[in-house]
């Protein structure tokens, strides 16, 4: 028997070790070459892993969650070609491989054979083979949880762009009658078996399980950098209300005389223009504080973090130089990332160096919040919804569009007077449209 050691391989910027997101094969599986056997995550970026060789699978380096070090064994694999009746052997053993050919197949729900205990394939594909080839296209989060409930992706129909599964193509194939009947998914959930109208009645006993969930891959770098964030930082919190009714107004006809041919414009594009004006007056906001060394690093272009909800958790692409960027191409830029990072096509290069971010929920938003500041940055500009109230203007009650402005700041580099100063121009702009554009 021929083994080949795959070695966790050295992916650059000097990354000395990443953690096991999701295994994509399991001992005993056949594996083809450039067939993705693992994802791993360093830093912020998901990578996948192919195997350079073809055969069936050995052993594996770790299990997921687990920290592997550059260099280190990630996967063992029996080389295709070598004693297959040694690798049947191996097969066997595996917990979640079929039983070999000579064995007796179980009387209730016997295994297929042909999937683990027939030699390797000749050099010409066959139908079996073509699936190795043809992986379904999913996010590394799609794919880590239909491992852990036990879901085969090539089963799942999918609604995503290009053809890509989402996670509710999983929940609803989970679900189904057809998942539950697959003899490979014992783990999946079923469904309900009390209609949702019988408020009251009791629950299947699954749903009420106790369920503990790792917190692997970047869900556990977004708790790790939050946690760093909010025990190195000192955060105060200032809300400010902003009459957003003539930006709202501008907004709107810009988009019904330009929309069609440039592109729907949001109020981000607008906020951001308000903060590159702001932050020539407060310099101290658009910066990045080494409190190791003790150094405040002030920017003169304005890298904009864009805090933005994946289906894997919370990513963080960054607009750069916002400063150079007019209402439009700032918008189309905004959208490329956050498509980007959604399908979890975004690069490691497109989540760092942000020199100060925008955090808003949408029209989930509320009325006031305590955003987290981005480490190393020294201020977060947090937007709530905009809501229709009854305010006094020249003596009488009129109805504006109102919101709120909720930015957290760095007490170490910035004082209140500064922030209060920071936050009160970016009112003026918002307030007053036409000055975001005269310089």
């Amino acid at each position: 028997m021929t083994t080949h050691v795959i070695k966790m391989p050295d992916l650059g910027e000097g990354i000395a070790e990443v953690e096991l997101v999701a295994w994509h094969v399991q001992p005993g599986d056949r594996v083809a070459e450039d067939q993705v056997l693992v994802d791993v995550m360093t830093d912020k970026a998901t990578v996948e892993i192919p195997s350079p060789v073809a055969g069936r699978v050995l052993a594996l380096g770790g299990d997921v969650g687990q920290l592997l070090a550059v260099g280190a064994e990630l996967i063992r694999i029996e080389l295709a070609g070598t004693d297959d009746a040694v690798a049947a052997s191996v097969v066997s053993a595996a917990p979640a491989a079929s039983a070999a050919p000579s064995a007796p197949p179980p009387a209730a729900a016997p295994d297929p054979p042909a999937v683990v205990a027939q030699p390797v394939a000749p050099p010409a594909r066959s139908a079996p083979e073509t699936a190795l080839y043809d992986r379904p296209i999913a996010s590394p989060a799609v794919r880590a949880r239909a491992w852990e409930i036990g879901v085969d992706l090539n089963d799942v129909p999918a609604s995503g762009p290009g053809g890509r599964i989402m996670q509710a193509d999983l929940d609803a194939y989970a679900a189904s009658d057809a998942a539950r009947s697959v003899p490979s998914t014992p783990s999946a959930p079923s469904a309900p078996s009390t209609p949702p109208s019988a408020r009251g009645a009791s629950r299947p006993e699954a749903t009420q399980a106790t369920q503990a969930v790792k917190i692997v891959g970047l869900r556990r770098k977004i708790a790790q950098k939050m946690q760093e964030s909010k025990r190195r930082i000192p955060h105060f919190t200032y809300v400010e209300e902003v009459d957003v009714s003539e930006l709202e107004a501008l907004r709107e006809r810009l988009n019904a005389k330009w929309g069609a041919p440039r592109g729907h414009l949001t109020l981000l594009p607008f906020l951001i223009r308000a903060i590159v004006l702001a932050v020539r007056e407060f310099p101290q906001i658009n910066a990045r504080f080494d409190d190791e060394a003790g150094v405040l690093t002030r920017h003169a272009a304005v890298h904009v973090g864009i805090a933005t909800q994946t289906d894997a958790g919370l990513m963080v692409p960054v607009l750069r130089d916002a400063q150079a960027r007019g209402l439009w191409a700032g918008a189309v830029e905004v959208g490329r990332l956050a498509d980007a990072a959604r399908s979890g096509k975004i690069v490691r290069e497109e989540l760092s160096g942000s020199t100060i971010t925008i955090t808003s929920l949408g029209r989930l938003g509320g009325i006031v919040s305590t955003p987290v500041i981005n480490h190393p940055e020294v201020a977060i500009v947090g937007v709530n919804r905009i809501v229709l109230r009854p305010t006094i203007r020249d003596g009488a009650v009129v109805a504006r569009k109102l919101m709120n402005l909720s930015s957290s700041f760095d007490h170490r580099v910035v004082d209140g007077a500064q922030a209060a100063g920071f936050v009160q121009c970016l009112r003026d702009h918002l307030e007053h449209p036409a000055t975001l554009f005269v310089e």
